[in-house]
């Protein structure tokens, strides 16, 4: 059942399953060749991870942000990140910027690999690791509840390579400002590496479907 959930996980944070698309469990257990109980149980997950949505009438559906709610919640997650940039002590331990060295080169490994969700999964390491250093855990588990919560929204940025060379290119610009003294500047471009991930997902509120659609491909083909 997990590699199931992660299948349509993946489906979802990377815009092939639309925000608003149902989520039928016949067409999922094609298309994933899983049983009723195991989709079902995918979805409860899906669900509880706010990736899914169950409405009376209509069953699941990819959950779908309105304009305004992305704004409050991206409003919230810049200002947790504002601070928890400006909190990180200048210059940097020699040993945080390696790390995130290391992160920074598996995350390139995974772009030329076309590694998706190696993408995903090394952009989240590189920003938990930095925003860890600013020493307060409470504040860096706020910030991660928010990255959760945004990954419907900003993931399938990730899946563009313009995207990627953005945020590869100001990854690099990040490491290079821990070298030096100048928070603000750090602080500037952590929020600004928020605002392609929005303004995508936005546009893709702006142009969206009217109302729930059902999921595109009905089999093994299609995965």
């Amino acid at each position: 059942m997990r590699e199931v959930v992660r299948r349509i996980e993946e489906d979802v944070i990377f815009g092939r399953l639309a925000p608003g698309a149902r989520l039928v469990e016949d067409r999922l257990m094609a298309r994933y060749g899983a049983s009723r109980h195991c989709i079902r149980q995918a979805l409860a997950q899906l669900e509880q991870a706010g990736l899914a949505h169950r409405e009376k009438n209509v069953g699941a559906t990819v959950r779908s942000y309105a304009a305004e709610e992305v704004a409050k919640i991206y409003e919230v997650r810049e200002l947790l990140t504002r601070q928890a940039a400006l909190m990180i002590p200048l210059p940097a331990p020699a040993d945080l910027i390696v790390r995130l060295a290391e992160i920074q080169g598996r995350y390139r490994a995974c772009i030329d690999a076309g590694d998706l969700r190696g993408v995903h999964e090394e952009n989240d390491a590189f920003h938990l690791a930095l925003f860890s250093a600013c020493g307060n855990p409470y504040l860096v588990r706020t910030l991660q509840d928010y990255m959760n919560l945004t990954l419907p929204m900003r993931a399938k940025n990730l899946a563009d390579r313009a995207g990627r060379d953005v945020s590869v290119r100001q990854h690099d610009m990040m490491i290079e400002l821990l070298g030096g003294r100048d928070s603000w500047a750090l602080a500037q471009l952590c929020v600004a590496h928020l605002q392609a991930s929005k303004a995508d997902y936005l546009a893709r509120v702006a142009a969206g479907a009217p109302g729930p659609r059902a999921i595109v491909g009905e089999g093994p083909a299609d995965r």
